[in-house]
């Protein structure tokens, strides 16, 4: 008997971990992402340097960091959460020990359109020297079956079983926001995408990222910052900072408002972000930047994450998954990059033992 065949859409960091966890179990999988690189919303972009060099700016998230429930799991006889939970704290592990990630900083700066409001401490924020893209494609991608640059249009029903554009497969794995999951699903050709189209109808913010580059850096000493009070910005992070290289490059994210507002055109938020970064940053006149440019999520955080780790449903004669950090795999809900992960994990947990 041939072994099952799954076909995992989203090369990010929650498809790239359902896509490895059924590989370990032996079942045929394949990951498609319509994008040229994979890695999903951990974005980056390359920018030119004063000197001639390049720096490698993240413009999707902006850190990840590791729950505390591992604990619960590490006796390695656990299930669901801590069991997922202690998984990605073993990954993150891996991602040190091979230099792709290290600890950045557990402190925040406030800031507020008036200027610094003072810092706050909270969880270990790690960043990825390579930027998180990295992350997935130097490890969670490694030895699985990749194509990139492929748009799916439909996930429907071909031969008693559910088909990506008419190519029927064991199951199918959308790793992506609800959004783009939901308008991919044929509903008329069962009941089972009917069913997921009602689940995948929870709202999504927008984010756009701003970043810029001078010849030296204008600004306080700063990590990164949250700003409140302020309907244009909600995080700035120095990305030299980030990256430790010490490279004079901002990233701003804007507001969800402030990106609807400008969806249609998110480089004309590059102007107004770049004035207001002085007033949160607490100088009067900054410097013009050698460069500027933004880029915009459409979907980049959900207005309301779902109670379980994933969706896992019937469709004809095999199965529809979707995972992603609007499920919520962790107890806070807020760890983005993990959530991620643990969605995806649980999700190819789940799917192996039922394809088995």
């Amino acid at each position: 008997m041939s072994a099952p065949r799954a076909a995992v859409v989203g090369a990010g960091v929650s498809g790239a971990a359902c896509a490895q966890v059924l590989r370990a179990a032996g079942i045929e999988v394949r990951v498609v992402d319509r994008g040229r690189r994979p890695g999903g919303r951990l974005g980056t972009r390359r920018v030119e340097l004063a000197g001639g060099g390049e720096h490698v700016v993240d413009t999707g998230a902006a850190y990840f960091t590791v729950s505390d429930e591992a604990a619960g799991g590490a006796d390695g006889g656990a299930t669901g959460a801590p069991a997922s939970a202690a998984a990605f704290a073993g990954t993150v592990s891996a991602w040190s020990s091979a230099g792709l990630a290290t600890p950045w900083t557990d402190t925040l700066s406030l800031l507020g359109p008036d200027g610094p409001r003072g810092s706050t401490t909270g969880p270990q924020r790690w960043s990825a020297p390579g930027a998180l893209r990295s992350l997935v494609t130097d490890h969670l991608l490694e030895g699985l079956d990749v194509e990139t640059g492929r748009a799916v249009r439909s996930v429907g029903v071909a031969d008693g079983r559910p088909a990506l554009d008419g190519e029927p497969v064991d199951a199918v794995v959308l790793a992506m926001p609800d959004p783009q999951a939901g308008r991919m699903l044929d509903v008329g050709a069962s009941p089972g995408l009917a069913a997921a189209r009602r689940v995948l109808s929870r709202a999504w913010d927008p984010v756009t990222t701003v970043y810029a580059v001078w010849d030296e850096p204008w600004w306080p000493a700063l990590t990164a910052g949250f700003v409140a009070d302020d309907d244009l910005l909600s995080l700035v992070a120095d990305d030299g900072a980030r990256r430790g290289d010490g490279a004079p490059v901002l990233v701003a994210h804007t507001t969800g408002p402030a990106a609807l507002e400008h969806l249609g055109d998110p480089d004309a938020l590059v102007a107004p972000v770049l004035e207001r970064l002085g007033a949160v940053l607490g100088v009067a006149s900054p410097p013009a930047p050698r460069s500027a440019a933004a880029h915009r999520w459409s979907f980049a955080s959900p207005q309301e994450a779902h109670e379980q780790p994933h969706l896992l449903t019937a469709v004809a004669g095999g199965l529809l998954g979707v995972c992603g950090d609007g499920w919520a795999a962790t107890a806070s809900g807020k760890p983005r990059v993990e959530q991620a992960w643990r969605s995806g994990h649980e999700l190819g947990r789940a799917l192996a033992e039922r394809l088995a």
